[in-house]
């Protein structure tokens, strides 16, 4: 039977994961140069379009349909068919079919735009476009089914990822550090030149980011329930703890906090805590949060060492912030499944075992994917466009006008 209050808490949720998109386009919007300002907005706003559409023609099917061999979802719900107002049989049995795959539909529109945030400033918006529809299709579409359709073989081993630890974040963070490499870097990085134009931008996205966070968690228990409540719980106190042991590593190490490191370090444990959010306690949630802002810092200092143009850190937030709430998940699981602490070895093997998977297989077929769209359309603009800014260049347009 349809409950009401779960349907209202699951579409509450899907506006919730919607917005967290523009919420992302403002976030990375403030940290590029102001002449790329627009066309970083409009990276991830092109994913709300052609991801949509693609998830109502095929994505949904391949990720939700009748499973083949754990492997991918079946062609039974391509163009919503049979997808309507009943409950599903296998999914959210008490709201509207239609109202989970909206929900998910979300998730799979987020995803790809993470990716943008290492190739700024840089990449065709032509070949983006392109790089995103196919990577949803042979990348996001398959490790989805992996892990939360019904029968792939990830969640059969017992994989834990309660919103999208693995599904969402590992998955594009790998994809964007290959990005970044496949790309190279940004004409004249690194230079002292590359810094935020407008860190108030980038506050009111980690402020939607955060918000909208709480039905990213939150919604993924999909019901009204005790889960839901410890999920929304559980991303506040992590997402605070990160943002404070950034500031403090910070602070210890250049000895002065900055906005960006809180802003960071809040969307860092907001990352981490995503796989673990409905299966952890309160106080594995402050453990997993400090632990994020702490690793991703650090992981964002070596990537001057080892000399690659990550544009705004995708990879080091959110792949490596997925990594350690994935593993963190198998260490401090309480609620619906037992972790480390409580005895249980193997499910930290299971999680090691399905980032492992995750890694090798999003960073594969992304190179390849990337590879293919260089051979043909290319990849990068010309070096004349990329000096002049890719808001006049690509689009005719300027994010500011000064009379």
């Amino acid at each position: 039977m349809i409950s009401g209050a779960d349907t209202v808490w699951l579409l509450m949720s899907s506006a919730l994961v919607m917005l967290m998109t523009p919420g992302l386009a403002f976030f990375y919007g403030g940290m590029v140069r102001s002449k790329n300002v627009l066309n970083t907005l409009l990276l991830s706003f092109i994913a709300l379009a052609v991801i949509s559409l693609e998830w109502v023609a095929l994505g949904y099917s391949m990720a939700f349909g009748h499973d083949i061999g754990g492997v991918i979802g079946g062609l039974n719900h391509l163009f919503l068919s049979g997808v309507g107002l009943s409950p599903s049989t296998n999914y959210a049995t008490t709201v509207p079919a239609i109202v989970f795959m909206v929900f998910q539909m979300m998730f799979a529109i987020i995803t790809p735009a993470l990716i943008s945030g290492a190739v700024v400033e840089r990449m065709k918006f032509s070949s983006y476009v392109w790089f995103i529809f196919l990577w949803a299709i042979f990348v996001y579409n398959p490790l989805c089914h992996w892990v939360w359709g019904k029968g792939g073989w990830l969640g059969r081993l017992g994989a834990l990822d309660f919103a999208g630890g693995t599904v969402v974040h590992i998955n594009a963070g790998i994809s964007a550090l290959v990005a970044a490499l496949v790309l190279g870097k940004r004409k004249g990085y690194p230079s002292p030149r590359f810094v935020p134009h407008n860190l108030g931008l980038t506050a009111i996205g980690a402020g939607l980011l955060w918000f909208g966070w709480f039905g990213f968690n939150g919604g993924s228990a999909l019901a009204a329930n005790k889960i839901a409540a410890l999920a929304f719980v559980t991303t506040q106190i992590a997402a605070a703890a990160a943002s404070f042991s950034w500031i403090m590593a910070e602070w210890i190490h250049v000895g002065k906090p900055s906005t960006l490191g809180a802003l960071s370090g809040l969307v860092a444990g907001l990352v981490a805590i995503t796989p673990a959010a409905g299966f952890v306690s309160p106080m594995g949630a402050v453990f997993i949060g400090l632990g994020a802002g702490i690793i991703c810092y650090i992981a964002v200092l070596l990537k001057a060492r080892f000399g690659y143009d990550d544009s705004l850190d995708a990879f080091g937030v959110h792949g490596i912030g997925g990594i350690w709430g994935a593993l963190a998940t198998g260490i401090f699981a309480c609620e619906g499944a037992s972790g480390l602490l409580l005895g249980n070895w193997h499910q930290l093997f299971i999680q090691a075992l399905a980032v492992g998977v995750s890694v090798v297989y999003a960073g594969g077929c992304s190179f390849i994917i990337l590879k293919l769209i260089e051979k043909t359309i290319g990849l990068r603009v010309e070096q004349e466009d990329e000096i002049m800014g890719l808001d006049l260049t690509a689009h005719g347009e300027s994010g500011y006008k000064l009379i």
